[in-house]
């Protein structure tokens, strides 16, 4: 890149408006993870693939605030037209896409209704996505991919305004025809029920008592698609990040996890969100954390991906995973001891728990400091510690009595 194109990209990023865009979304990544329960790292995710105008898959069972989030999310964006449905095998594409006009048809006119669905929003969330019936799925795909609807009648094909879709299921796709849709879904984040029984017992007392009404920061539609067309593109990936990457495939396909040159490409635009979501004028490897999100098939592949994208930009998240195996481990014994007596937990909980977890605590807290003080990303680690601590709850709610509104005071 040469000084002029580099001077470019830094104003381009660096204009009032697109700090003040960026600042905004900082904010609203800050309260939806103050609200949302162990949720932060889903809310980063989804702001920044929104920026980088990609689409994304929710992963995990009901009732984790999968549609809430989303709903959450899109309020926050002044002017967007927001659509969601609930997809099965019956549901036709006229109901996603705009229902046939019957006044008109009764006139001898064949006209669709758009506003209101698919082909009018924004932001969309689309719930089960991998039920979408036969029907609907080439005008699903097309959708997703280019952004048009090829109306029912065979008109010319409508151009929709969609930034990007947030998608959700309880489970992974079942058939070919489904996983051309799962494969259009660039970012794959895993959610699960709460785990610190202390964000449970908060969890529980929310619904009976009345909160003072949370700060709601906004951002205006047209900020927002400023930022997706002009500002992120404009962030610079320097060659160091280039060679980052082309290491990292390198890695996986020697472990014979391969992506497609599409995705690939289409996460470069993921770290210059993720950098210009931070107010940064170029990519950082701190930034690359992302790419675990984007680069595994099957849940079971991503603690690979993990490792890997940590291994080559982060050293002090690499070891905190190698925590969480450790402590992994002792949320799988406490599991196996459920039945026992309060005596026998008790015992375990002083021969070996109570240490582990402190000194695993310790030693986390001790990589985030060296991590923060380098620059890097603190997000693997803080994953961690947040297992740390969930796990700590475990034992003192479980295996020792302790009253869950209690934990929060001694972890």
């Amino acid at each position: 890149m040469s000084d002029m194109d580099a001077e470019g990209t830094q104003d381009a990023h660096d204009t009032p408006d697109a700090q003040d865009t960026a600042k905004r979304l900082r904010a609203i990544t800050d309260e939806l993870s103050d609200r949302f329960y162990e949720r932060a790292d889903v809310v980063r995710t989804l702001v920044v693939t929104l920026l980088a105008g990609q689409h994304s898959l929710v992963l995990g069972p009901p009732g984790t605030a999968k549609s809430e989030l989303a709903r959450e999310l899109t309020g926050r964006v002044e002017g967007a037209a927001y659509w969601e449905i609930l997809l099965s095998k019956f549901t036709a594409p006229t109901r996603m896409f705009g229902p046939i006009d019957v006044a008109a048809l009764a006139r001898g006119e064949y006209r669709q209704v758009y506003d209101g669905r698919a082909t009018t929003a924004h932001i969309a969330f689309i719930d089960e996505i991998f039920k979408c019936s036969t029907a609907a799925l080439n005008e699903t795909l097309g959708y997703l991919n280019e952004r048009i609807y090829h109306p029912e009648n065979g008109g010319e094909p409508i151009r929709c305004p969609l930034i990007g879709a947030i998608t959700a299921s309880n489970e992974l796709p079942g058939g070919e025809d489904t996983a051309a849709i799962y494969d259009r879904l660039l970012v794959r984040i895993e959610v699960g029920y709460l785990e610190d029984p202390s964000n449970f017992a908060a969890l529980v007392r929310s619904a009976v008592s009345r909160p003072a009404a949370p700060p709601r920061t906004t951002v205006e539609l047209a900020a927002l698609r400023h930022a997706v067309a002009e500002a992120v593109p404009a962030v610079d990936v320097p060659d160091g990040i280039v060679d980052a990457v082309c290491t990292l495939r390198a890695a996986l396909r020697r472990k014979e996890l391969i992506a497609s040159d599409r995705r690939w490409r289409q996460a470069v635009g993921l770290l210059q969100a993720s950098a210009y979501l931070d107010g940064r004028p170029a990519v950082a490897e701190t930034d690359l954390s992302m790419l675990t999100h984007v680069l595994w098939d099957s849940p079971a592949e991503r603690p690979t991906v993990e490792r890997e994208v940590l291994h080559l930009v982060n050293p002090d998240a690499k070891e905190a995973l190698d925590l969480a195996d450790a402590i992994e481990e002792l949320e799988a014994q406490l599991d196996a001891m459920a039945g026992q007596s309060r005596e026998a937990l008790s015992e375990w909980v002083i021969r070996q728990a109570h240490n582990k977890l402190a000194m695993a605590g310790k030693r986390l807290e001790k990589l985030r400091e060296d991590a923060a003080r380098a620059g890097r990303s603190t997000a693997a680690i803080d994953r961690v510690t947040g297992r740390q601590r969930a796990v700590r709850a475990r034992v003192l709610t479980e295996a020792l009595g302790v009253d869950a509104s209690m934990v929060q005071a001694q972890l």
